[in-house]
């Protein structure tokens, strides 16, 4: 019922939205096109700053904040201010309901509770959850032995030396890459795997359906969980759980200050990367049409793809079991930005290439060979949480997303 609540609200909200923006539109005319003209050159405008050096820089990110206000001071004196900010609210509070409706459950076989599961962590993960909500203990309370990972210890060599020892499922309260590497161990052993949320965003706890506001209970995977199988990713034989990305953010993540100032290094980066006057990123690729192709601000590869470009639940992955990699390019050395699919991908360079790999810099020595690895890992998902993306459900583009939500609102849709 909740589901079909949910559905109804976003379809009537949708519609008073629609309305609305169309009312105010024709009482404004031409003021409307004006507002929008003003955001569209600050978004070019902004393009420009980020992509140059200097005063010329500057002036670009000043203009696109000019223009910004410019179009925010169009509505104000106008003095249409509050219809426009109702048609926001509106389509804010709609996309919402609509996620609501669309979240689903999936419907996983029971598995058999190990005999001797064990818990890595890291305390300084995520800012220290596992330590503030006593992971550990919690573990201990349910059977799991936990075993911390120290600084300056390998991860990977504890969970060899407690597989040696026994250890017939395991679990990684951490950040994604190190999910990455007890997830591979527990692969190449055909050992279930389970995903504890520690880390700072956790995006593989989201794609897999574990609920990333229950760390603890999240435990319960491997007491009474259910079971579902996922691909892995490699690229030059290391594993990855999420995405490696190449360009602009993999060169910013490699400088000394991105995790104290995320935003201001990849902006300064930018400019030296793919602004006038450089060369360019040094990366070849065949595309889906097998013809070459040359990177020019962002190449992403991930295990399974990407929903991307979407107003609802973007930059999630509706499945993990597709067996196939995502990849995306954004603009292209003829501008272009690209999104496919394959289980195969390779990328050439005259040099070592940097890239983010789980959120982790790395340096990769070329060719960059990519491969999906499909049905590998068998995970373990808590019963309490959804078990599948939240986009699982969600339909491509937006006549699809209302045909959907009426589906649910007549009760027509199942989960």
């Amino acid at each position: 019922m909740a589901r079909r609540l949910a559905a109804a609200a976003a379809l009537v909200l949708t519609l008073a939205a629609v309305v609305l923006a169309v009312t105010v539109a024709v009482e404004n005319f031409p003021r409307g096109i004006t507002v929008l003209a003003c955001v569209v050159l600050a978004v070019l405008a902004a393009w420009w700053g980020l992509t140059h050096h200097g005063a010329a820089g500057a002036i670009g990110l000043g203009l696109g904040a000019l223009l910004l206000l410019g179009a925010v001071a169009l509505v104000i004196f106008e003095g249409r201010a509050f219809q426009d900010l109702l048609v926001l609210l509106l389509a804010v509070v709609a996309l919402e309901m609509a996620r609501r409706a669309f979240l689903s459950r999936a419907d996983l076989p029971a598995a058999p509770r190990p005999e001797r599961a064990v818990l890595f962590y890291n305390p300084k993960s995520g800012g220290g959850k596992a330590t503030r909500f006593h992971l550990a203990d919690e573990a201990r309370k349910r059977g799991i032995e936990p075993v911390e990972l120290k600084l300056g210890e390998d991860l990977r060599e504890l969970v060899r030396r407690a597989i040696a020892d026994g250890a017939d499922a395991l679990a990684m309260a951490g950040g994604d890459g190190s999910q990455a590497i007890v997830a591979d161990e527990a692969a190449a052993h055909g050992l279930p795997y389970a995903c504890i949320p520690s880390g700072t965003r956790n995006h593989f706890a989201l794609d897999l359906g574990v609920d990333r506001n229950d760390m603890v209970g999240a435990l319960d995977a491997l007491v009474e969980g259910r079971e579902r199988v996922v691909d892995l990713a490699e690229v030059n034989g290391r594993v990855f759980v999420n995405n490696v990305s190449l360009g602009v953010y993999a060169e910013a993540v490699q400088r000394e200050g991105y995790r104290d100032a995320k935003l201001r290094t990849i902006a300064d980066t930018a400019p030296e990367v793919i602004g006038p006057g450089t060369e360019g990123l040094d990366l070849s690729w065949a595309g889906p049409d097998g013809k070459e192709g040359h990177s020019g601000a962002v190449l992403l590869v991930s295990n399974d793809p990407y929903r991307l470009g979407h107003a609802l639940a973007s930059g999630t992955r509706p499945r993990l079991d597709m067996g196939v990699l995502g990849i995306a390019v954004v603009g292209a050395a003829n501008g272009s930005s690209l999104q496919w699919s394959s289980d195969r991908f390779e990328v050439n360079s005259g040099a070592n290439v940097a890239a983010g790999i789980d959120g982790e810099a790395a340096s990769l020595e070329p060719p960059l060979v990519f491969r999906s690895r499909p049905g590998v890992l068998r995970v373990r998902i808590a019963p309490h949480h959804p078990g599948a993306s939240p986009s699982a459900r969600i339909p491509d583009g937006p006549f699809g997303a209302v045909r959907g939500l009426a589906r649910i609102a007549f009760g027509h849709a199942t989960d």
